[in-house]
């Protein structure tokens, strides 16, 4: 039996630090792997940076998910959903997130620190992570946003 990746890439910007460790904390108790790739200090950066490098890990398979933090979450999604195959989705409930995974296949997590509390934060996290792909009619739909990526490319 193949053991399942249980790696997660985790990065902020500035204003996700604080929270990202907290996350990354989290992450280690409940038996995930992170790769954090930063920024180690709040001094101001750029999120298309960090969004980028967590979702080049996920696209690469090195890791399974990605989570990524900025002030609202909406910045740093944006850019790691320019990386081909990254289905990345801004959640403030927990409700969103699971069914992003259940319906939508989501493959990383954005929020914003500047949105949700710690524990909300976390109450996210846990579901996306628990939540299963159904597959089936979701498949058929996952399928038609990969071939509207494929023409964009083609372009």
């Amino acid at each position: 039996m193949v053991s399942e990746n249980r790696t997660i890439a985790l990065s902020s910007d500035h204003v996700g630090v604080e929270m990202r460790r907290l996350v990354a904390a989290w992450l280690v108790e409940h038996g995930w792997e992170v790769r954090d790739v930063g920024p180690q200090t709040t001094e101001r950066t750029d999120y298309p940076t960090y969004g980028e490098a967590a979702a080049r890990l996920v696209q690469s398979g090195a890791c399974r998910f990605g989570i990524i933090i900025c002030g609202t979450g909406v910045g740093i999604s944006l850019a790691a959903n320019k990386v081909r195959s990254i289905r990345c989705v801004v959640c403030s409930e927990p409700y969103s997130a699971q069914l992003a995974r259940r319906h939508n296949d989501a493959n990383m997590l954005a929020f914003g620190a500047r949105v949700i509390g710690p524990d909300l934060a976390l109450m996210i996290v846990q579901t996306f992570l628990e939540a299963k792909f159904e597959g089936g009619r979701h498949q058929k739909r996952i399928d038609m946003v990969s071939d509207i990526e494929a023409r964009e490319r083609a372009h």
